[in-house]
């Protein structure tokens, strides 16, 4: 199911202001698809993943996401993707009948990030939707030394997707995250 936020304001400044700057750099679509197009690579992409039951995606503002993300990690700033795991507490509920969770995706942030990588609109979203499903099935890019970058980029190839969202970070998953310790040579 697709949701869109009622504050999400298709036509407000920061929009049109995306808009301009993705048309000079040659990008016209910087509209969010409809939600029968959305709902259909969803259901597409959940198939892929290997992700069962319902899932819900929320296109939200900064404002919400930003909200969203301090409330359910504790980190107080926007982002372009949230995914909320569903835990499935009914034991004889029906496969068809199960939840596999939520994603929220800012589309301001989706906006700036499909103009940086130079796609449309709807790719970003795409590429945003994978990565929530992926976090839904289970995947932590953060802790999984790569498990999650690998299994995005074969499915990135599959559904036919530019760079994600791993790769753009440049985080090698298994280099380590601080400073190493080095062994000085006594002369």
């Amino acid at each position: 199911m697709i949701l869109l936020d009622p504050d999400l304001e298709p036509d407000s400044a920061s929009a049109s202001a995306n808009a301009k700057k993705a048309a000079a750099s040659g990008i016209q679509r910087t509209h969010v698809p409809s939600r029968r197009t959305l709902s259909r690579y969803v259901a597409r992409a959940q198939d892929a993943a290997g992700l069962s039951g319902e899932v819900t995606v929320l296109l939200t503002t900064d404002a919400t996401i930003r909200d969203l993300n301090r409330r359910f990690r504790g980190k107080d700033e926007a982002t372009d993707v949230l995914s909320f795991p569903a835990t499935n507490l009914v034991q004889n509920t029906k496969p068809a009948e199960r939840v596999g969770g939520d994603v929220a995706i800012s589309v301001e942030t989706a906006r700036k990030q499909a103009a940086e990588q130079g796609h449309s609109l709807g790719v970003e979203l795409r590429v945003l939707v994978l990565h929530g499903l992926l976090h839904l099935a289970g995947y932590d890019h953060e802790a999984d030394e790569g498990r999650m970058q690998r299994r995005e980029r074969q499915l990135r190839a599959k559904l036919g997707l530019p760079q994600g969202l791993i790769e753009r970070t440049g985080a090698d998953p298994k280099k380590p995250k601080g400073p190493t310790k080095t062994r000085r040579r006594k002369p």
